[in-house]
C-alpha cells in the first residue's frame, strides 16, 4: 500500500512546475479557489468542503511559496502541511468574507498591474459569491484577471509517482470488494441495499470514503450507468452492474463490474466479450504520442463499427483527484498521451429491449503502453442462485 501524503518536495516540484508555466503567460499570481486546486498545491485534505460557508483560497505567486488566504477555523490544518504563509479571517463575515484580505495579498504579489490567473477551463469553476469575485475585480481592476489557458489542468494531468501509486491503492481497495459482491447479492435482495452493503465492504477494504457509486440491474442489462439505486429485487438472469468512485487518501479510483445472476445467457456473454475486446483494442494503442481521440475511435470501431458512440458521449475519460479530470475520449479530443496520464476506458454496447453493458478499467499511460491500475477480468462473472 501507498504511504499517506506527500513529502514537502512534491508540493514545491509542482509550484516551480506553475511558476515556470505562469511566466511563460506572463502572470503576476495564480488565484485559486477550488478543493482539488487548495489540496494540489497545499497537500489541504478535509471533508470540510462538504459546508459551503466558506471560501477558501490559496494564491501562488510568480516567485516564492504560496500563500494561504483562508477562514481562520482551517488555520491548524493548513499549517500541519508545507505553507508557512497563512493569512485568516473570522469567517462567515457577512461584511467581508475574505475579500478584503485576498485583495490585500494578491495586489503585494502582483503589483498594482500584473495579470492574475484564475482556471477557467471544463471542470472548473470559481468558489465564492458572484458579488465577492465582482467586488474583488472591482477592488484590483477586472482586466487584470485572466483564465488560466489550462494551466492548472494541464499540470494536474501528468500525474507523479506518489499520486500514481495512490489512484493504485485505491484501485485494489475496490478490487477487493467487487470480489465480495458475491457474498451480498442474490436473488430478492434489493438494489439499494447492495449499494449499501458494497459500500460497507469498500470501507471494509481500506476505504477512506465512497463518495460516488451507481449502478443498475435488469434482464440482459441496465437502463442506465447514473441512477441510484431502488428497491427492486434482483431476479434470476439479471444483469447487476456496480460502478464505484472510492477515495483512498485524496485520489479516486473510477471502475465497474458485471455479474450474471445466475447462468449468464449468450447474448449476455457476447456483449460482455465484446466490451472487454473493446477495451482491449484501446489499451494497444494506449501510448505516447497516440491522441484521445485514436482510443474512442478504436473502442467505437469495435462496439458499432464506427458510427461514433452513442448518446453517452465519451468511452473514458482522465481520473485522480477528481473522478473525471482532463482529457475526454471523444472524436473532438486531440489531446496526445504522455507517459503518467491516468485515464478510464470505459466502452458501452446495447444489449436487448434499449438495455445497456458497460465495462470499465483503469489505466496509466507508460512509454512502452498502458499499465492497469484496475484488477482486470474477462470473462463475465456468474453468482450461484
Amino acid at each position: 500500500m501507498s504511504a499517506r501524503g506527500f513529502p514537502v518536495q512534491e508540493y514545491r516540484n509542482r509550484t516551480a512546475r506553475a511558476q515556470s508555466a505562469m511566466a511563460s503567460v506572463g502572470f503576476g499570481a495564480l488565484l485559486l479557489t477550488s478543493e482539488v486546486e487548495l489540496r494540489y498545491f497545499a497537500g489541504f485534505l478535509t471533508r470540510f468542503w462538504e459546508s459551503p460557508t466558506r471560501p477558501w483560497f490559496l494564491v501562488l505567486p510568480a516567485k516564492g511559496d504560496p500563500i494561504a488566504v483562508i477562514p481562520a477555523i482551517g488555520a491548524l490544518l493548513m499549517a500541519r502541511g508545507w505553507i508557512a504563509d497563512i493569512r485568516t479571517w473570522r469567517a462567515p463575515d457577512y461584511s467581508d468574507d475574505g475579500i478584503g484580505l485576498l485583495a490585500e495579498t494578491l495586489q503585494e504579489v502582483a503589483g498594482n498591474s500584473g495579470a492574475i490567473g484564475v482556471p477557467d477551463g471544463i471542470e472548473t469553476h470559481i468558489r465564492m459569491p458572484f458579488g465577492d469575485f465582482e467586488r474583488l475585480k472591482s477592488l484590483l481592476g477586472a482586466e487584470r484577471f485572466r483564465g488560466d489557458q489550462g494551466l492548472a489542468r494541464n499540470l494536474r494531468e501528468i500525474k507523479s509517482e506518489g499520486e500514481i501509486d495512490k489512484i493504485r491503492t485505491a484501485c485494489h481497495i475496490a478490487g477487493r470488494a467487487f470480489a465480495r459482491v458475491p457474498e451480498i447479492a442474490s436473488v430478492g435482495q434489493p438494489l439499494s441495499q447492495i449499494f449499501r452493503d458494497f459500500q460497507r465492504i469498500c470501507l471494509d477494504e481500506g476505504a477512506d470514503w465512497v463518495p460516488y457509486l451507481a449502478g443498475g440491474a435488469g434482464s440482459g442489462g441496465y437502463d442506465d450507468v447514473i441512477s441510484p439505486s431502488t428497491e427492486d429485487p434482483l431476479e434470476n438472469g439479471d444483469i447487476l452492474m456496480l460502478d464505484t468512485g472510492l477515495i483512498w487518501d485524496g485520489y479516486f479510483c473510477d471502475f465497474d463490474r458485471n455479474w450474471s445472476l445466475g447462468s449468464a445467457s449468450d447474448t449476455s456473454r457476447r456483449a460482455h466479450d465484446a466490451l472487454v475486446e473493446a477495451v482491449d483494442a484501446a489499451a494497444a494503442l494506449a501510448k505516447p504520442g497516440a491522441a484521445a481521440a485514436d482510443l474512442f475511435h478504436a473502442m467505437d470501431a469495435r462496439l458499432t463499427g464506427g458510427a461514433g458512440g452513442s448518446d453517452a458521449g465519451r468511452l473514458g475519460h482522465g481520473l485522480g483527484m477528481h473522478l473525471t479530470e482532463g482529457l475526454s475520449l471523444i472524436p473532438a479530443d486531440r489531446t496526445v498521451l504522455e507517459p503518467g496520464m491516468v485515464l478510464t476506458l470505459e466502452p458501452g454496447i446495447s444489449t436487448v429491449d434499449g438495455r445497456i453493458m458497460v465495462h470499465e478499467e483503469n489505466i496509466v499511460i507508460r512509454e512502452h503502453g498502458p499499465e492497469f491500475l484496475s484488477p482486470r477480468i474477462v470473462d463475465l462473472p456468474e453468482i450461484a442462485m
